[in-house]
């Protein structure tokens, strides 16, 4: 009985042409689609977010150039016409250019005294080594989780007992050990990421630690300062418990105390459009400062990553 059996292929010789299987394409990787639709789904909550945060602004300005009919009549249309009345009545009759006064000589004097401390605090937090190093670090780091409502009643009796109540440079000194907490935090670990051979290197040219820290350190850290800086800014400039409890002069008052005391001056004959005014005025200098430093906010909030 005979069986077939079937050639084996032969090899091939040198030089001949080998055919080629032709193979499918393998199938487009889905890690690409999957992050496509990420993408899509995160710009779409950002552009749901800004536009939640951008109509109101855009209606409160567009508010504080219509007259009180308007507001109420039509309270989405644009003003028939620019009542600039309503700026210049807020400045003057409503007193705003003296809280705006007093609101830039705390603000400023506060935000000046908590980066110089809190900026040699930090440094020294993190560059030098000592007994209690850790422990001065997380008492400061205890003071970012005390509410400032149960301290409002002691706060209270100790600046009045001091002679610093309804004062300018009380509230200063309040705003300073307010915001020193998250300025040693957030400068402790920014210092840490710059490098320490131009310290030493300072050191060695027979540079004292007060010279080494102002004229070196102090510039190589001006992205986090700018950060930390705007973040207490917006803190402070919007305070409003700490300057009602402390500061119940009238002749003092900051803007968060004026704009309450415009809303309810006149009961139900509220000036509206004077008070949109004013919120508009108060809300200003806080968008400006972020805009124009808005790459050193990102820079500041970057850089100990990035090192």
């Amino acid at each position: 009985m005979k069986t077939t059996e079937t050639p084996a292929p032969l090899p091939a010789e040198s030089g001949a042409p080998i055919a080629k299987t032709d193979t499918p394409p393998p199938p487009p990787p889905k890690e690409k689609k999957e992050g496509t639709v990420l993408n899509v789904f995160s710009h779409g909550v950002l552009v749901i977010w800004a536009f939640m945060v951008v109509l109101p602004l855009l209606w409160a300005v567009m508010t504080s150039f219509k007259d009180d009919r308007s507001i109420f009549s039509s309270p989405w249309s644009l003003p028939d016409s620019l009542h600039f009345g309503n700026w210049s009545r807020a400045w003057t009759q409503a007193n705003m250019s003296d809280y705006f006064l007093n609101t830039v000589l705390v603000v400023g004097g506060s935000l000046i005294g908590t980066l110089v401390l809190g900026s040699m605090a930090a440094y020294v937090l993190a560059r030098f080594d000592f007994p209690g190093n850790r422990f001065i670090y997380y008492l400061f780091i205890g003071g970012m989780s005390f509410p400032i409502m149960l301290a409002l009643v002691p706060l209270f009796y100790v600046v009045n007992n001091m002679g610093l109540l309804n004062t300018i440079h009380g509230l200063i000194l309040v705003y300073i050990a307010y915001s020193l907490p998250f300025t040693v935090f957030f400068l402790t670990a920014f210092f840490r990421t710059l490098p320490t051979s131009i310290a030493e290197a300072a050191f060695v040219d027979g540079a004292s630690h007060s010279r080494t820290f102002f004229q070196i350190m102090l510039p190589m850290a001006k992205p986090g300062l700018i950060s930390v800086g705007i973040f207490n800014f917006l803190g402070q400039w919007n305070q409003y418990m700490l300057p009602t409890v402390l500061n119940t002069d009238p002749d003092k008052r900051v803007l968060t105390q004026g704009l309450v005391q415009l809303a309810v001056s006149q009961g139900y004959k509220g000036d509206w459009s004077g008070l949109f005014a004013g919120l508009v005025m108060a809300m200003l200098p806080v968008l400006a400062a972020y805009i124009i430093f808005q790459r050193q906010v990102v820079q500041g909030l970057t850089a100990g990553a990035l090192k």
